[in-house]
C-alpha cells in the first residue's frame, strides 16, 4: 500500500492524509450514530450486555462491510456528475472532499451531542449536493448538469419511504405478534419484568430473536454504511492520486477481456438500435466550448468514444503496462459509455429484453472502475467499531426511553429491529444507501403507536426536525466552505 503513495509531493500527501483522515473521522462518528441504533435496542432490553453486544456489532458491521461489495459506495460518488468526476484536479478535489467532509461531520457531532438520532446518510448526501450545486455556479455550469439528478432523485425517494416503510411495517409485525400471544411476556418491558417477575433479562427465545436481529441489523448496517465510507476514501484517491485508482490495477486479464468485450458488444447494440438512438448519441450542442478540463462525455460521439476505448485496450492484459495519462482515459471512457447507456436503458423507445441486455453490459463495463482495495474496506469497518464503543449510550437512551412514552417492550424491540435488517437489506440489494437511524426511530415510534403507548411529543419534533433539515443545512455548509476554499485558491 505504502508505495501506491510513493513519488507524492509533499503538500499533496500531507493534504491525501489529512482527507483520509477526514473520511475514517465521519465514519468514527458515523457510529456515534447508525451503529449505535443497532445495539440500541438489545442493550436496552438487557438482552446483551453494553460490552458484548458492542463487540459482535463491530464484528458483524465488519463482516458486513467486507461481504456487502460496493453498489452503494458507488451509488453515492455518482451523485457527482460524470464530468465533474473525471475532471477534478488535485487541489479543486482536496477542497471539494475537505468542504463535504467537515460540513457532514460538523453536523453529526451536533447531533449527537444533543443525543438526537440524526442520520448519516443524509448529512453527507446533502453535503455532496452542496459541493456539486456550488461546484456549477463557480463554473457557469447548468444546474440540470451540476448533480446526477436521476440518481439523486433514487436516493432522496429511498431515504424519504424507508422510514415511512418502517413505521408501517414495524406497527403491523407488533400487532401480528400481539394477536399470536397476546398474554406473553414478550410485552413486557425490562423495568416490568424485573418488577412482577424478579428477572434482570428477558426470556430465552425472546432473548434469542432480539440478539439474532441485532446482529442482522449490524450486518445490514455495515454493508450499506460502510459503503458510504468506501465511496468517499475512493472519491478521495481518484481525485488526488489518479494514476494508481482510476483502475483497478490488481484486475485480472479476463476482468480486462470482459470489459473489452463489453465494449465490443455496447458498439454491437447502438448499431442493432440505430435509427432509434442515433439522435440521442449525438454529441450534445448545448455543451459549452469553454468549460475548463479535459473533454466532457457529451461533447464526444459515443461510437468514438466506443473506438477510442477499443483502440486503447486492445491487446492490454495488465493495467500497468498502461502510462497514467492512458488509464485516465480509459476511466473516462467507461464512465461516459456507462452513463450513456444508464440514460439510455430508461428510454422508453426500448423494449425491456434490449434494456436487459444493456444493463449487463453496463455491469462489465464498471468492473474494473467501481472497485475498492481491502485495505480501505477493513480501515473503514474499524473506524465504524471504534466510534461504536465510544458513543453508543447518549442514542440508545434515545431509542429506548425518549420515542415512547413508556419504555420499550421486548416484542416492540424485536419487531423494530427485524423490520431494520430487512428494509436496509432490500435497500442494498438495489444498491440504495438508506439510513439506519430513521428507520429504527420510526419502526420504534410506530410500535409506540401500535401499543397504545403514546409518543413523546418533544423528542418525535426534534427527530423530525433533524430529518427535515439535514439535507438543506449541510448542503448550504458544504456549499460555503467549498465556495470559500475555491475562491482562495483561484487568488
Amino acid at each position: 500500500m505504502i508505495d501506491l503513495f510513493s513519488g507524492l509531493d509533499a503538500w499533496i500527501l500531507v493534504g491525501l492524509l489529512l482527507a483520509l483522515a477526514f473520511v475514517l473521522a465521519f465514519e468514527f462518528i458515523n457510529g456515534f450514530h447508525d451503529t449505535a441504533n443497532a445495539v440500541a435496542t438489545v442493550i436496552y432490553t438487557k438482552a446483551m450486555p453494553p460490552h458484548l453486544a458492542v463487540f459482535f456489532s463491530g464484528v458483524f458491521n465488519f463482516l458486513g462491510v467486507l461481504l456487502g461489495g460496493v453498489g452503494v459506495a458507488y451509488a453515492i460518488v455518482h451523485l457527482l456528475p460524470v464530468d465533474l468526476l473525471i475532471n477534478v484536479n488535485t487541489s479543486h478535489g482536496l477542497a471539494m472532499v475537505f468542504s463535504l467532509l467537515a460540513a457532514a461531520i460538523t453536523w453529526n457531532l451536533g447531533t449527537w451531542y444533543f443525543g438526537i438520532p440524526a442520520s448519516s446518510s443524509h448529512t453527507l448526501i446533502g453535503s455532496i449536493l452542496g459541493v456539486g450545486l456550488t461546484n456549477a455556479m463557480i463554473n457557469d455550469i447548468p444546474l440540470a448538469d451540476s448533480i446526477n439528478w436521476q440518481k439523486a432523485i433514487d436516493i432522496g425517494a429511498s431515504l424519504v419511504l424507508s422510514p415511512l416503510a418502517g413505521f408501517l411495517v414495524a406497527t403491523i409485525v407488533l400487532v401480528g405478534l400481539q394477536w399470536w400471544r397476546p398474554l406473553s411476556k414478550m410485552h413486557k418491558t425490562p423495568d416490568q419484568r424485573r418488577k412482577f417477575d424478579d428477572k434482570k433479562h428477558p426470556q430465552f427465545w425472546n432473548r434469542l430473536v432480539l440478539v439474532i436481529s441485532a446482529i442482522a441489523v449490524s450486518f445490514v448496517h455495515g454493508s450499506n454504511d460502510g459503503q458510504k465510507g468506501i465511496g468517499l476514501i475512493m472519491l478521495v484517491l481518484i481525485g488526488i492520486v489518479p494514476t494508481q485508482f482510476v483502475l483497478n490495477l490488481g484486475s485480472t486479464t479476463y476482468q480486462i477481456e470482459r470489459t473489452r468485450d463489453a465494449t465490443i458488444h455496447l458498439s454491437q447494440f447502438y448499431q442493432r438500435n440505430n435509427a432509434t438512438l442515433e439522435d440521442f448519441l449525438a454529441p450534445s450542442s448545448s455543451i459549452r466550448d469553454d468549460l475548463p478540463g479535459k473533454l466532457q462525455c457529451n461533447q464526444q460521439p459515443t461510437k468514438m468514444t466506443i473506438k477510442a476505448l477499443i483502440e486503447t485496450l486492445q491487446g492490454v492484459s495488465d493495467y500497468h503496462t498502461l502510462n497514467s495519462d492512458n488509464r485516465i482515459e480509459v476511466r473516462r471512457y467507461l464512465l461516459c459509455l456507462d452513463d450513456t447507456a444508464k440514460k439510455v436503458s430508461k428510454l422508453p423507445i426500448l423494449d425491456t429484453s434490449e434494456k436487459s441486455d444493456l444493463d449487463k453490459l453496463r455491469k462489465d463495463l464498471t468492473a474494473t472502475t467501481e472497485y475498492a482495495p481491502f485495505w480501505i474496506i477493513l480501515t473503514v469497518a474499524l473506524a465504524i467499531g471504534l466510534g461504536t464503543m465510544v458513543g453508543w449510550r447518549r442514542v440508545v437512551l434515545t431509542i429506548g426511553e425518549k420515542i415512547g412514552r413508556q419504555g420499550l417492550t421486548y416484542a416492540q424491540g424485536m419487531s423494530a429491529q427485524i423490520t431494520t435488517a430487512s428494509m436496509i437489506g432490500l435497500a442494498n440489494i438495489f444498491s440504495l444507501p438508506v439510513s439506519t437511524t430513521h428507520v429504527l426511530s420510526s419502526g420504534v415510534a410506530g410500535t409506540m403507536v401500535a401499543n397504545k403507548s403514546g409518543l413523546q411529543g418533544n423528542t418525535v419534533r426534534t427527530i423530525l426536525m433533524a430529518w427535515v433539515l439535514t439535507l438543506p443545512m449541510t448542503a448550504g455548509l458544504s456549499a460555503g466552505l467549498f465556495w470559500l476554499a475555491s475562491k482562495a485558491l483561484s487568488n
